[in-house]
């Protein structure tokens, strides 16, 4: 086998460019591009359910406004998109679930599901165990710390779905101001995410949000992935969706802007490893970068170190643990 020349990889880089060139004319859209009584009349022909999975963690502050736009705007009556809204409770200790509730959401504590197996911290967890307490064909994940949530960031993300039965999994798209500056939040994203993507799996270039938290995918491919329990899950999922389906198969719909919570410095640092473990545990399943993570305070003597454990663990895929395939027959 002959060595590859400069030439060879500016040919493969070229073919690459324009793979994501034509993906992002082709699976890009806006969610004003299928209005409601066309994603209606697709769900209904089709006889598709859509499920719509907020993973909550002390969120009472936001959650119910999302649950309550949902419930009112695509939720039974004229706009029956959604047959089913699932609050994944991981452990709130503020009023949470009780404000879920109030505003119509099936609210699920996170270690009411699969009991025999102990639950992790994590994001990631709670999405997976969301599989369980879950029955639509489309599963539509949305960040339950959203701020001015509009029901289009669940109608534009799902629409997709129900209209082009190829496509397998849908990214929302957005900008995400950082206070007053626009465009600036998504730090993670820019400095870690974005360059792993690039460097390692080209393909997914054309991702605007590749960690974003509002998506939906298909049942029949959410159980087929693993789920790293924490920060890394959008990744993980993002990276084994095309090497499962195929880039074709996944696209991205513009919904505009996103205004959330923003974490500090440290948090995000804690954030970068796990999503960096995750990437490079797809990368190569040997040796593997240690799995701490050591930051620093300020101290009364100084500077003082801080280690904390980068999150490792991966849920198998649904499919695999006897429960799943057991209440779906139910």
């Amino acid at each position: 086998m002959r060595e590859m020349g400069h030439s060879d990889h500016n040919r493969g880089d070229t073919q690459v460019l324009d793979e994501v060139e034509r993906w992002l004319k082709r699976r890009s859209w806006s969610a004003d591009d299928r209005p409601l009584d066309r994603l209606l009349a697709a769900k209904r022909a089709a006889t598709t359910t859509v499920s719509v999975v907020l993973p909550a963690l002390n969120e009472e502050a936001t959650v119910g406004e999302i649950a309550d736009t949902i419930r009112r705007e695509l939720m039974g009556g004229a706009m029956p998109l959604v047959d089913e809204l699932v609050v994944l409770d991981s452990g709130s200790t503020d009023r949470t679930a009780e404000v879920a509730a109030a505003a119509g959401a099936t609210v699920v504590p996170r270690d009411s599901l699969l009991p025999r197996l102990p639950a992790l911290p994590g994001k990631g967890e709670v999405l997976w165990r969301s599989l369980l307490a879950t029955s639509g064909d489309i599963v539509c994940f949305i960040d339950a710390d959203l701020r001015e949530f509009e029901a289009r960031f669940v109608s534009g993300i799902v629409g997709p779905l129900l209209t082009d039965p190829t496509l397998q999994l849908v990214k929302g798209m957005y900008d995400r101001p950082l206070g007053e500056m626009a465009g600036q939040g998504g730090r993670v994203t820019e400095l870690v995410a974005r360059p792993l993507l690039n460097l390692h799996w080209p393909q997914l270039a054309g991702f605007v949000q590749p960690l974003g938290g509002e998506y939906a995918a298909r049942r029949s491919l959410l159980e087929r992935l693993p789920f790293p329990v924490g920060y890394g899950v959008e990744l993980g999922l993002l990276v084994d969706a095309l090497h499962t389906v195929g880039l074709d198969a996944l696209g991205q719909v513009d919904i505009g802007v996103r205004k959330h919570r923003h974490q500090d410095g440290q948090a995000l640092g804690r954030m970068a490893a796990a999503i960096y473990r995750t990437a490079q545990l797809r990368l190569a399943r040997g040796h593997l970068v240690r799995p701490r993570l050591t930051q620093f305070d300020r101290g009364e003597n100084g500077f003082e170190p801080r280690t904390t454990a980068v999150d490792t663990e991966e849920r198998p895929p649904m499919i695999e643990i006897p429960e799943y395939p057991a209440r779906r027959a139910a």
